[in-house]
């Protein structure tokens, strides 16, 4: 088995390390193309080796027979993939033209590699087969510009490799098909209240004595529950902000809603100054904002509500 070296730089994603491979690489977009390309040197390895998703490397560039590749691992849906996709593909083909001193001002027309970018999606949003998003769907839309294309398009294709999705895909991919059931057998363990440490370490063991990913768990035992661990963390830390986020939110929008009552009730008595339409609109606590509904409620005057609250 050949050797894979981690970049102590970043973090990789499991799936990203695994097809690191030339060899793995090639079988997978063998399997993508319905091509039956032989030789994991025809490659050529594009990958931008600085650019990071959220403290994690997700992406393989990589060019073959003049097509470009991207392909990325996602374990949450983002719809902003296209935009990244086509920042990095910018980015891509710019050193593209660089190495081959090309002249873009030239009478000559300059020929590029076809785009392919390809997002490989198991996270746990239930998500068909194949979804496509696009860039355009991230432009303002103005009014007058409704028919009028833009001048600008990058399509990212979402290919769903939780494990019963692709069954072809999967099929033409034996290692894909190996990834996608290694990480079913963590979230069985999970689902049955085992620990992430537990459950990792079960899927592992289940996994060599079934001849699922066996050589390379055999190999990189310890790298991969590392890896595990540290993809299971980061997907929880952005669960706990998500959730944070909204409670947040819910928050600010029922304090909102506390003071636009008071005021209401304000107004019926009168006009309301401006520092004292501040002071309420910047209140916060919930509670606070009850005690002065209810004041407001009963005040006779403004100017007795801004007494009773000063």
């Amino acid at each position: 088995m050949s050797e894979i070296k981690i970049n102590a730089k970043y973090k990789d994603r499991l799936f990203r390390w695994i097809f690191s491979s030339k060899k793995e690489l090639l079988d997978l977009y063998n399997a993508v193309r319905g091509t039956n390309y032989t030789d994991p040197e025809a490659l050529e390895i594009t990958t931008l080796e600085d650019v990071v998703y959220m403290g994690f490397k997700n992406d393989i560039s990589f060019l073959v027979d003049d097509v470009l590749n991207l392909y990325e691992h996602q374990s949450t849906y983002s719809p902003n993939m296209p935009v990244r996709g086509f920042l990095y593909l910018a980015d891509i083909y710019r050193k593209y033209l660089e190495s081959r001193d090309e002249n873009l001002y030239s009478s000559r027309l300059v020929q590029l590699p076809f785009p392919q970018y390809l997002v490989f999606y198991n996270g746990s949003r239930e998500e068909p087969d194949r979804r496509v998003l696009k860039l355009s769907d991230a432009f303002y839309r103005l009014p007058g510009l409704e028919n009028t294309e833009p001048s600008l398009e990058c399509h990212a294709i979402m290919l769903n490799i939780n494990l019963g999705h692709n069954k072809e895909l999967m099929r033409k991919c034996r290692k894909l098909w190996e990834y996608a059931k290694f990480i079913q057998c963590i979230r069985e363990r999970l689902a049955e209240g085992k620990t992430l440490e537990q459950a990792v370490d079960e899927a592992v063991e289940a996994c060599i004595r079934d001849g699922v990913l066996k050589d390379f768990l055999i190999g990189h035992r310890a790298e991969v529950r590392d890896m595990i661990l540290a993809e299971y963390d980061e997907e929880r830390h952005i669960a706990s902000e998500k959730q944070i986020s909204w409670e947040e939110g819910n928050a600010a929008g029922k304090a909102i809603g506390k003071a636009e009552d008071i005021l209401s009730l304000l107004e019926e008595l009168g006009d309301i100054p401006e520092e004292l339409r501040s002071k309420i609109l910047r209140e916060s606590d919930l509670n606070v904002l009850r005690k002065w509904l209810k004041e407001a409620a009963k005040a006779e005057s403004v100017e007795a509500f801004a007494e009773h609250i000063s």
